[in-house]
């Protein structure tokens, strides 16, 4: 969990009140994964969330509010496997190799509340294409904190010190922010009434890109005779 007591229990409900709507409005296809940070807490949460709806057409990762940490890239890191082939026993059900590779589309819902390593994954999404960013541009918090100065008293200066590059050398996020690729604003109202503008955006993308670019299901054709060799390696969609 990634919060103790009384905001975590808010949280938690607010998570899974936010994955009944997605369920609801998708049919069922659609699944929702919420980081509220970026720690080990939220690397274990993304772990149960995301693989537990692996099954599902589609995911929705939920970064706004998102306070930052350090675990960006691993959670990019399982974004970016692909299946490249598959196992499968005659006719029982087929897995993925490699495993654990999601095969559906996703979005991620970004907003002016996410910040530092939320940022971060953001702007890896984005410049790694693995879907949109949906909602606001985030809090423009990029440069990495040190905590390397301790003081007398047991307490600690922390220093922004790590700037984050482009490949080419470009400075990243700080001061500006990762913007979205469709900007969808949730109105002060509008949400008091419980209204989400963005979630709505979100789930009817994906709705969208299901119908028109449905991911195909992974079928073996029937087995060549007895002795025949496989065939080479070849490259793949």
């Amino acid at each position: 969990m990634p919060f103790e007591g009384a905001i975590g229990s808010a949280y938690n409900d607010r998570v899974i009140e936010t994955r009944a709507a997605v369920d609801r409005l998708s049919g069922g296809k659609i699944g929702y994964v919420s980081l509220a940070a970026m720690g080990g807490a939220d690397v274990a949460e993304f772990a149960r969330d995301f693989y537990g709806q692996s099954g599902r057409e589609a995911m929705i990762i939920d970064v706004r509010d998102n306070n930052g940490g350090n675990v960006d890239s691993i959670i990019i890191g399982a974004l970016l496997r692909r299946a490249w082939a598959f196992w499968a026993a005659p006719g029982g059900r087929a897995f993925a190799n490699m495993q654990g590779a999601y095969r559906g589309p996703i979005a991620v819902l970004i907003d002016e509340q996410t910040y530092s390593d939320g940022e971060t994954f953001a702007a890896g999404v984005k410049s790694l294409g693995l879907g949109p960013l949906i909602g606001q541009r985030t809090a423009g918090a990029g440069i990495w904190l040190s905590g390397r100065n301790p003081l007398t008293d047991k307490g600690m200066a922390r220093i922004a010190e790590f700037a984050q590059y482009r490949a080419d050398g470009e400075w990243l996020i700080e001061g500006w922010g990762v913007e979205p690729d469709i900007e969808v604003d949730n109105l002060p109202h509008a949400t008091f009434q419980g209204q989400d503008a963005q979630l709505q955006a979100a789930v009817d993308f994906l709705t969208n890109k299901l119908a028109t670019e449905p991911v195909p299901p992974l079928v073996p054709r029937a087995l060549p005779a007895l002795g025949t060799p496989g065939k080479s390696a070849i490259r793949l969609r």
